[in-house]
């Protein structure tokens, strides 16, 4: 899972790689469907027309998909939860929140975050892997607010879904050595809960050539960590340029390993923070 600051991005930003920025008066357009949209279901749910209210939403799926590779660029064309391009699948823009119908851990469903299909606080980068397994689960923790349309409350429902745009969540996630997804050490049996039934709906785990890619990784960057012990060892007995030209060769892969672009860079740092080796740790601070 990689972390993205949506709420302090736009598609006029002229600074995201590989994205031509809107105009202004094209993201303005663009909001201003959104909330003819959310008034337009808004009068078909007060009439109690839900099916036509949920029509109007398969409808307008252009709406949300015209911000696909806007959403891509922000990530560098990783996937937001399993932080890779092609292993995951293809690419779907996921509502985080979902639209139509939400889903408890025991199956129950109850009415989706139907006001929030068009917002794109809501919008979500995910290979259909994932995507397509999650589907409407959105649970609950019992005695949560839930959030409803005329009593909006999303901040403080206490879901079990994990948030790429939240920091706290991607923190909460750690990986082993055999590349699965694990909870952080130390953290809360809550916290634990929410990492353990996110991996399991979003099939982190369960997908196999995406963990035997992560396997790969930690060892690629632990074999790098033996090498830089190996060429610090020899440097402390004198001279040694071969041994100098090691060291500045595993600081320049592990910098390419956990740059934000690498895919499953935080793999990558998480090895590293694991070995707690300060001179490589201080390299992904």
């Amino acid at each position: 899972m990689i972390f993205i600051d949506l709420e302090h991005r736009k598609p006029t930003d002229t600074d995201i790689p590989g994205w031509k920025p809107w105009t202004q008066e094209q993201w303005g357009a663009w909001l201003e469907k959104s909330q003819q949209l959310v008034s337009d279901m808004a009068m078909l749910e007060e009439a109690g027309k839900r099916n036509e209210r949920n029509a109007l939403i398969d409808a307008n799926r252009e709406h949300w998909g015209s911000l696909k590779e806007w959403l891509s660029a922000l990530s560098g064309g990783k996937c937001w939860f399993s932080e890779v391009r092609e292993l995951y699948s293809h690419y779907d823009v996921e509502h985080f929140r979902p639209k139509k119908e939400a889903k408890a851990l025991d199956g129950i469903k109850r009415d989706g975050y139907w006001w929030l299909a068009f917002d794109y606080m809501n919008f979500r980068l995910c290979g259909n892997v994932g995507n397509r397994k999650k589907g409407g689960w959105f649970p609950l923790q019992q005695g949560s607010l839930c959030s409803s349309f005329n009593n909006p409350c999303e901040d403080s429902e206490s879901r079990y879904l994990l948030d790429p745009i939240d920091d706290d969540d991607v923190s909460l996630i750690a990986f082993d050595e055999e590349g699965k997804v694990i909870p952080v050490p130390g953290s809360s049996d809550w916290e634990q809960e929410r990492v353990i039934e996110t991996v399991k709906r979003l099939k982190l785990n369960e997908h196999v050539i995406l963990a035997e890619e992560r396997r790969k990784i930690w060892q690629k960057v632990d074999a790098l960590i033996e090498d830089f012990y190996a060429a610090k060892a020899k440097c402390s007995r004198g001279n040694n340029p071969a041994a100098k030209a090691k060291l500045l060769e595993v600081r320049s892969q592990v910098r390419e390993m956990t740059d934000r672009s690498a895919e499953l860079s935080a793999v990558a740092k998480c090895c590293i923070q694991m070995r707690n080796q300060p001179q490589l740790t201080r390299l992904i601070a």
